[in-house]
């Protein structure tokens, strides 16, 4: 599986642009840490009544102006999914998603 994550907007919005999305492979991580990104990735990905909640919510205006968004796509066993949320309006599955991921790219 592969993971890539991609931040926009927010105060520092023309750095973000310059930066290319941060990726990373499971194939790569110790088995431990790659179950647990599995896992969590699981737990982030909507089911077909949450994903119907998220498009309306899309479709109202955010109410932070220097909000960060951030995609986390998932490439696996051929499939792409694509998972958008803000720091406006962020679920608890795909916050522990990111803090993990930005956890793993911030070690050296």
């Amino acid at each position: 599986m592969k993971v890539t994550l991609a931040t926009h907007g927010g105060q520092a919005a023309a750095i973000h642009l310059r930066l290319p999305p941060k990726a990373l492979d499971t194939d790569a991580l110790p088995r431990s840490a790659a179950e647990e990104l599995a896992r969590l990735v699981a737990a982030a990905i909507p089911t077909t009544e949450e994903a119907t909640e998220e498009a309306a919510k899309e479709k109202r205006p955010s109410r932070a102006r220097d909000a960060m968004s951030y995609t986390i796509t998932v490439e696996d066993k051929g499939r792409s999914t694509d998972l958008t949320q803000s720091d406006a309006d962020m679920s608890p599955a795909f916050a522990a998603l990111l803090g993990w991921l930005e956890k793993h790219f911030a070690q050296p």
